[in-house]
């Protein structure tokens, strides 16, 4: 094993382990927000990729993210039961049910980028708002499935560590990404198509390949959001849910992965923090200051929390390091 691969090894074996650690200390209820940040933000890292990276606008997310967890609780409930009602192989269960999410909802987005992205302008968009619609309205149908009553029954398993050690193997990846020639391919079609073309970048396959790997990684997500919450439901995949994780990419940055971490951070935490308000006030106002911290984020912040640098790239971040 090189140096590289060894300490991307250790990275994410102590992100998995501090997850642990912070996670069983956390009462219940903090817990459970604790598991919803690393959810959102591996969301956001993977949406980051064709949004951010590439410069496309998919709307979609949610649609790869239900491929994903839907998967995952048809697995775990069904072929794969066994592994999940025994304590030693339930691990196992779960890397199994991990894979077979992110290959299917590669696959999807395999499907519906490779018509989609040879096109340039707003296609994209209003194609993967349109599959996203269709894959929760097909789930919302399927008796199979659950319907409208949702998918039940769906085991508890993998945790903090499976949540933030998958979300520190994410941001390694794309890290290294960035680092080589593909990472640059994608650069230059968000700056230019036109030129990045003239100058022999594949730029329908560099498109493909991004918006594969950021379906993969929706659908991990949802595989992890399915074995947190024990339960399923078309509407927790909803046109909104695309939105939240769209808007966690434009406020932490455009193309920035540490950004994208930290804006979901924010909006995951916000909502909660204020909802003592409304035990004051007796109305709801958490969505009306959520919102207005948003308006006042963008006017003071247009590019975002980090702009497209990393949070390793501030000055402030290196002069302490030094």
């Amino acid at each position: 094993m090189s140096l590289g691969n060894r300490a991307l090894v250790i990275w994410v074996l102590l992100s998995a382990a501090a997850a642990a650690a912070i996670g069983a200390a956390l009462p219940p209820y903090f817990a459970s927000i604790f598991l919803a940040i690393g959810i959102n933000a591996l969301l956001a890292v993977s949406l980051n990729l064709v949004n951010g990276i590439t410069g496309q606008f998919s709307l979609g997310h949610a649609g790869f993210m239900a491929i994903g967890a839907y998967t995952a609780a048809a697995l775990s409930t069904g072929p794969l039961a066994g592994l999940f009602n025994d304590p030693l192989l339930i691990h196992a269960g779960v890397a199994l049910c991990l894979l077979a999410a992110s290959t299917l909802a590669g696959l999807a987005g395999w499907l519906v980028g490779l018509p989609s992205l040879r096109l340039r302008g707003d296609y994209l968009a209003i194609v993967t708002l349109g599959f996203g619609e269709i894959i929760r309205v097909a789930l919302l149908n399927s008796q199979a499935l659950g319907g409208a009553r949702g998918f039940i029954g769906i085991p508890s398993a993998g945790g903090a560590p499976w949540v933030f050690g998958l979300l520190a193997l994410s941001l390694a990846a794309c890290t290294r990404l960035m680092q080589g020639s593909c990472g640059r391919a994608l650069l230059s079609v968000r700056e230019d198509e036109v030129a990045a073309e003239a100058l022999g970048v594949d730029t329908t396959r560099s498109k493909v390949g991004a918006f594969v790997a950021s379906a993969a990684g929706a659908g991990a997500a949802g595989a992890l959001f399915a074995f947190t919450y024990s339960f399923l439901h078309p509407s927790s995949f909803s046109f909104m849910k695309s939105v939240e994780v769209v808007v966690m990419v434009v406020l932490g940055g455009m193309g920035s992965m540490s950004g994208a971490v930290l804006a979901a951070v924010l909006l995951t935490i916000l909502p909660e923090a204020l909802r003592p308000l409304k035990e004051l006030t007796g109305v709801d106002l958490r969505m009306v200051l959520y919102s207005l911290a948003l308006v006042l984020l963008m006017l003071f912040r247009p590019g975002g929390l980090l702009g497209r640098r990393e949070l390793w790239q501030l000055p402030w971040f290196k002069r302490g390091a030094r």
